[in-house]
């Protein structure tokens, strides 16, 4: 089978807005709810999804091939594809950057799973498609999204610096090395809402949101842990 280049599609018209996150996550409750009264014999599914309304793909990457091509702008070295995955170690926030333009209301998706119990799963939104550490004090021009950051033992959304006040956090859940999640982070308005496997994170509301120039690219980032990334997908919304 020949290798699939990273499929790009240009938006349409816009789509009406979406319900609210916050009735989503209303309703996913009373959905969950509901089925836990079914019964205690009955399992419940470990994933479910809370999202409002689907929308438009502009762009999806499987990594199924031996070059990353024009889509992509690593600034540095610590990545590599290998079997048909995006694998980053060491990569010391130099981010991949996506080169396509995002809109300011989107869906991102993607497979990851980390290779140790020391987790550190990093991903920016809302960036500048080319900025990367050039000292010990990296400040990111977006958005900074990170599962089992410090040694696991933190889970981040963060404006620009991930290190300081401006960011939303909570320590569960943990990263277990070799689980493969599923991603997604919706942006919506002032709303960032980040799931793992159907449920809820983290939610980050930003008074003042990076948007428009300067702030419309996707990246997969890194420190020192392997990290595997694959099956992106993103949707205007």
């Amino acid at each position: 089978m020949e290798p699939h280049p990273p499929l790009v599609a240009q938006p349409g018209s816009r789509r009406s807005p979406l319900v609210s996150t916050r009735s989503a996550r209303a309703l996913s409750s009373s959905l969950l709810g509901a089925l836990l009264l079914m019964g205690a014999c009955e399992e419940v599914p470990r994933t479910y999804s809370t999202r409002a309304k689907a929308g438009e793909v502009i762009f999806r990457d499987a990594f199924d091939r031996d070059e990353l091509g024009s889509s992509w702008n690593p600034t540095g070295p610590g990545w590599s594809l290998e079997s048909g995955v995006l694998v980053v170690r060491d990569l010391k926030n130099h981010p991949i950057w996506l080169t396509l333009p995002l809109p300011d209301d989107v869906r991102i998706e993607f497979d990851a799973w980390p290779q140790s119990e020391e987790g550190d799963v990093k991903v920016e939104l809302a960036g500048d498609g080319a900025s990367k550490a050039t000292s010990m004090n990296y400040v990111a021009s977006g958005y900074v999204v990170i599962f089992g950051g410090w040694n696991n033992s933190l889970n981040a959304i963060a404006r620009q610096s991930e290190h300081g006040r401006n960011r939303e956090t909570t320590s569960e859940p943990k990263v277990e090395p070799d689980r493969r999640y599923r991603f997604s982070i919706t942006r919506y308005g002032n709303e960032i809402l980040w799931e793992v496997d159907g449920r809820e994170v983290l939610v980050y509301d930003d008074p003042h949101p990076l948007r428009g120039d300067g702030h419309r690219h996707f990246a997969f980032s890194g420190w020192e842990a392997e990290v595997h990334f694959d099956n992106l997908v993103i949707e205007a919304l």
